[in-house]
């Protein structure tokens, strides 16, 4: 049997002009692209699970229209992955593949949080996660005794068993980084998440032995890697994540991940980091705006909490020599147009050595959807082209679209202004440099 792993990738923003515009800043879109050049961590795992008997290739899609009338490859049976705002172009190749007898499997998170309507482009769908249920379902449909939909939902994968993923599917030369997950979950619940707490809520972390396996086997291909943790929030879990740290050093790659901001009050986990190779972490900050805050985050209202020691925080993190990108989402539901100027003004007063703009996401299936459905707030339901980050699918509820449009275009902009961008990036050398001399003049003296 051949067995096809399709993923689609690349860069999607609806809005023509804001992405003819933000194709002329550096910066724009940046974090983006490396989103869509990463790839598919899940497809992968699945092939480290499949039978070895069964002949399995992996293909990247980055841009459906190139294909013509052909298909990427002949397989017996086929399994898409795709972010919101490629599935239906999934759902369309989907349907071409069916049309020519080829077997087709749907999972991931938009089809666990949109399961009838993925139904209706393949021929077995997989709910929740794949792992519990991959073997049961690929053995059923060799047997051609498949049913339609998969399950996984009442079931919680013991990261302690985790699979080794196909690593040596990939061509190489085609990635600047690979991933490697160490935990799932998030112990705070934001109302906007489409991350992996919406495929099972209990927060995991993995081994750090099997990390570490991982880490060997993307050696095998990449001798000095750069790594990027595919973690809704590597270091929720301060004791694991000291542990991950201090495993890699001594490992000669570089990495990123992704945290919250709660990552600067542990100074023995930031000197580590800065020793274990760690180049950025990536905080979900939203807004620097108190008022913006209230309820994003639904367990406890965290966020809001955490906002007035964002600046302290931020030249901890960096002090200690890990650069922080800081996230924000514009278009908050108690924000108004003061919302640009104040992130504008935040990041040249802390320095944050990168920026990630973006705009507020009714992604399907999130709280925040459903809410802004009832509210009749939703601009058009079903429109998952939408799901981009940098279109609006939402009217905003102290602003018009056209102001959230407009203003998010301007601040992108400037927070991407080539003299903007450098004088952040000097002075983090500057500080770096003083803090340096002060140690080496503190270890002189007697």
């Amino acid at each position: 049997m051949k067995l096809g792993l399709i993923a689609m990738s690349g860069v999607r923003c609806y809005n023509k002009e804001l992405m003819d515009f933000g194709l002329t800043l550096p910066g724009f879109l940046e974090r983006s692209k490396v989103i869509a050049s990463l790839p598919s961590l899940g497809l992968l795992t699945l092939a480290g699970m499949t039978p070895d008997d069964i002949e399995v290739s992996y293909i990247e899609v980055p841009d459906p229209d190139s294909l013509g009338e052909s298909l990427p490859g002949e397989f017996d049976v086929v399994a898409i992955s795709s972010f919101s705002s490629m599935i239906k172009d999934a759902y369309a190749i989907a349907d071409r593949y069916r049309k020519a007898g080829t077997v087709v499997i749907l999972g991931g998170l938009h089809v666990t949080l949109m399961p009838d309507e993925a139904a209706t482009h393949a021929d077995v769908i997989l709910i929740g996660e794949a792992e519990p249920i991959w073997k049961e379902l690929i053995n059923d449909v060799r047997h051609g005794r498949a049913k339609p939909r998969y399950d996984a939902r009442g079931t919680t994968f013991n990261f302690a068993e985790s699979p080794m993923p196909r690593f040596d599917l990939l061509d190489i030369s085609n990635y600047n980084r690979l991933t490697i997950q160490t935990q799932r979950g998030c112990p705070y619940s934001c109302e906007f998440c489409a991350a992996s707490i919406r495929l099972n809520p209990k927060f995991r972390t993995k081994p750090i032995d099997r990390v570490l396996a991982e880490l060997e086997a993307i050696k095998e291909i990449w001798p000095q890697p750069f790594i990027e943790f595919a973690d809704d929030n590597t270091f929720a879990d301060k004791r694991h994540g000291l542990a991950l740290a201090e495993a890699m050093e001594g490992q000669g790659v570089r990495w990123f991940t992704e945290t919250d901001i709660s990552v600067a009050d542990d100074p023995k986990l930031l000197k580590a980091l800065a020793r274990s190779g760690c180049a950025q972490i990536l905080i979900g900050l939203e807004s620097p705006q108190v008022s913006a805050l209230a309820g994003v985050e639904q367990k406890g209202n965290w966020k809001q909490r955490q906002v007035n020691r964002y600046k302290d925080a931020i030249a901890r993190i960096q002090d200690a020599g890990v650069t922080v990108n800081g996230c924000f989402v514009l278009g908050l539901d108690d924000s108004d147009t003061s919302s640009f100027d104040a992130v504008y003004d935040f990041v040249e007063e802390t320095g944050l050595y990168e920026v990630q703009v973006t705009l507020m996401t009714a992604f399907p299936g999130t709280p925040l959807y459903h809410r802004l459905l009832k509210e009749e707030r939703i601009l058009q339901d079903g429109a998952w082209e939408l799901c981009t980050l940098f279109d609006v699918n939402f009217q905003p509820k102290h602003m018009s679209v056209s102001e959230l449009e407009n203003g998010f275009r301007e601040l992108v902009g400037r927070i991407y202004d080539d003299e903007f961008v450098a004088q952040r990036r000097r002075r983090f050398l500057k500080r770096r440099t003083e803090l340096r001399q002060d140690e080496a003049i503190q270890q002189r003296e007697p």
